[in-house]
């Protein structure tokens, strides 16, 4: 949630939409919490019968995250929860229950005291040790947060030690993130909604304190109420009235009865000024003439006429027309005087309303939100790594939890084996690796473009065929009259095309479920086995830069080759064509004459000439030869 109210709606005008490449080779810092409720709920809506949906959906989007968008993820789990939100949480809990919230308790202690929320708390907790378990097979860094995760998220990323935070919790900001990324959807061509903070201080003028402020107004996770009244629009018109710097300390003095409009020795009170409706407007308006609108009166000007109108007397002046404006300086200084007598009034009017509250601003909130130590290790943020993952004991875990085929296991984790192997490769290019221990790389087939971003199509070739496991791949499938075959491995099935339409064919097997990354295909004969898989083009150049560079070669000799094809086939389309023409087919404007010309006979009985009968020598000019042809 974060802040509450239509917080997110007021930001989204600021938000940024990237591409699958935005993250590429940087570090984002994920909040697990987020990914484990909102994603186990849509997991179970498209595909009611998955066993753990909370595992499936972290480990496919993990490896998204990690190999087809290349970047660093770091995941965050939540400590102890604040006291300030049991509240919050026993909310959430009634509305997830479908229980009244006429019920929910109104204290804290009533509230931590509540005995539904536990366990729940018991089983999310569960779903959250296996996440973590997960995690660390797949070699993945794991902090604890001191109490939210989504204000050590902001913490990193504040620090400067991640680029970015994956949260859907507003309160980011307030906890000092600057770029949040609220959505993430795998399979688009724009996966990133992203907010920065300093597109939001352009747009709307609000910092990390104002947007605490706002917080304390309209409500937030730890005070789910706020200030009665107050709403998105509201909160950030007043918190506009103010600086970074005095925004808190303006609300405590109003918090005191202080009014903090006036500033001097003789500060009045909050319940001593005059309510919005007993306050006279003083008259600052010159009289005005109530034909034609312009200052004087109407007795002035029918004596001596109106000096706007430009005439003698009333029985030529200018009746004003509807919606008339006077633009005359009185009239100008009264509804200035107007304006800032309604702004007035209205701040007196929040003013009250915020002096009403008892306890406000509540100190704990601002602490908390301002808090700059929320990792649960005294000694500071760790040192983040990422290490290869355990494939055999991964398997193991998954096979366990999920019911999942050993294959099918190995097949989703090749995308990642490959990054990883293509990362070795570009650190440490003297040093010779296997992906998998099996595979070693062959040649570049082709550019793919998935989702507006592109990728090599990266063919692997199997090093020794002894050393792959008879899990590793399905039985081959042979098909009539062809040597190679592209199997496409997944689980139990198998389905099998030919090399001639190897580069066209969408496969299609079964269902996809959400964030499922695409899967290798296998190219398999009697001789060789090879491997293909989309790789990033960046990493593959700084891996490979002799065969990436030869790739590039030959498809600029290919483009070369094609664009000469093409313009022989533009130069053909333009020459006449030899031979007799078919029956039926229109004739050129030339042949045509020529057909007409010759219908004549010998001399000239209808005053027609044969075409034999003009010279059409070449030496003759173009315009010429042309009458000569026509006439």
């Amino acid at each position: 949630m974060g802040v509450g109210g239509s917080f997110w709606d007021l930001l989204k005008p600021y938000a940024r939409h990237e591409g699958a490449g935005y993250l590429r080779g940087r570090r984002v810092a994920v909040d697990l919490s987020f990914w484990v409720v909102s994603h186990s709920t849509a997991v179970r809506a498209r595909s009611p019968h998955a066993r753990v949906p909370h595992l499936r959906t972290l480990f496919f989007r993990t490896l998204s995250l990690f190999a087809k968008m290349g970047a660093f993820p770091v995941f965050v789990v939540d400590g102890e929860p604040s006291p300030l939100k049991s509240q919050a949480r026993a909310a959430r809990f009634f509305r997830g229950s479908g229980m009244d919230l006429a019920a929910l308790p109104s204290t804290e202690a009533e509230a931590n005291a509540d005995s539904p929320v536990q366990p729940r708390n018991a089983k999310f907790t569960r779903y959250v040790k296996e996440c973590v378990e997960l995690l660390e097979y797949l070699g993945m860094p794991v902090l604890r947060a001191k109490g939210e995760g989504e204000a050590l998220c902001a913490q990193l990323n504040n620090e400067g030690h991640v680029d970015a935070c994956i949260t859907s919790d507003s309160d980011a900001f307030l906890f000092g993130a600057k770029t949040v990324i609220k959505v993430l959807r795998s399979n688009c061509k724009e996966p990133f909604e992203c907010y920065n903070m300093a597109d939001i201080e352009s747009g709307l003028g609000l910092k990390r304190k104002q947007m605490v402020a706002m917080a304390l107004l309209v409500g937030s996770d730890h005070d789910l109420h706020g200030v009665p009244g107050f709403g998105p629009e509201t909160a950030l018109r007043f918190v506009q009235l103010f600086d970074e710097d005095n925004i808190l300390d303006k609300l405590y003095d109003i918090g005191k009865g202080v009014y903090p409009f006036i500033e001097g020795v003789n500060v009045p009170n909050i319940d001593d000024l005059p309510s919005p409706s007993t306050k006279s407007l003083p008259r600052a308006r010159s009289p005005h003439c109530s034909h034609c609108g312009h200052p004087g009166n109407k007795k002035n000007h029918i004596k001596a006429g109106c000096n706007f109108c430009l005439v003698d007397s009333l029985e030529n002046c200018v009746e004003k027309p509807a919606g008339f404006i006077c633009e005359c300086p009185s009239c100008d200084k009264a509804r200035d005087l107007k304006e800032q007598r309604r702004n007035e009034n209205w701040q007196i009017k929040v003013c009250k309303r915020i002096a009403a509250e008892t306890n406000f601003p509540n100190e704990e909130i601002i602490k908390l939100y301002l808090s700059d130590n929320n990792l649960d290790n005294e000694n500071g943020v760790p040192l983040l790594t990422w290490n290869k993952p355990d494939v055999e004991v991964l398997v193991d875990f998954l096979s366990f939890k999920q019911n999942w085929e050993p294959a099918y296991i190995r097949q989703r984790m090749l995308p990642m084996l490959s990054t990883i192997y293509l990362r070795e490769m570009a650190s440490s290019p003297s040093k010779s690796f296997l992906l998998y221990d099996q595979y070693v790389f062959h040649s570049i087939q082709r550019i793919k473009i998935r989702y507006g971003h592109p990728y090599y199509l990266v063919k692997w070739k199997r090093a020794t065929r002894s050393t792959v496991s008879n899990d590793s791949r399905s039985k081959q499938t042979e098909s009539d009259g062809k040597n190679d075959n592209v199997v496409v491995l997944d689980g139990d099935d198998e389905v099998v095309f030919s090399d001639e339409d190897e580069e066209d064919t969408v496969i299609s097997q079964c269902t996809e479920l959400l964030d499922e990354p695409d899967v290798p295909q296998v190219l398999d004969n009697d001789k060789n086995c090879f491997l293909l898989t989309d790789e990033d083009i960046h990493l593959v150049n700084a891996a490979f830069p002799d065969e990436a560079q030869r790739f590039q070669e030959e498809q600029r000799l290919k483009e070369a080759k094609s664009r000469t094809r093409k313009s022989k086939l533009n130069l053909a389309s333009f020459e006449t064509p030899k031979g007799p023409r078919p029956s039926g087919v229109q004739l050129s404007i030339k042949e045509f004459y020529r057909s007409k010309k010759g219908l004549g006979g010998d001399s000239g009985k209808d005053g027609l000439r044969k075409s034999s009968d003009v010279d059409l020598s070449k030496n003759l000019p173009k315009n010429v030869r042309r009458r000569l042809l026509f006439d």
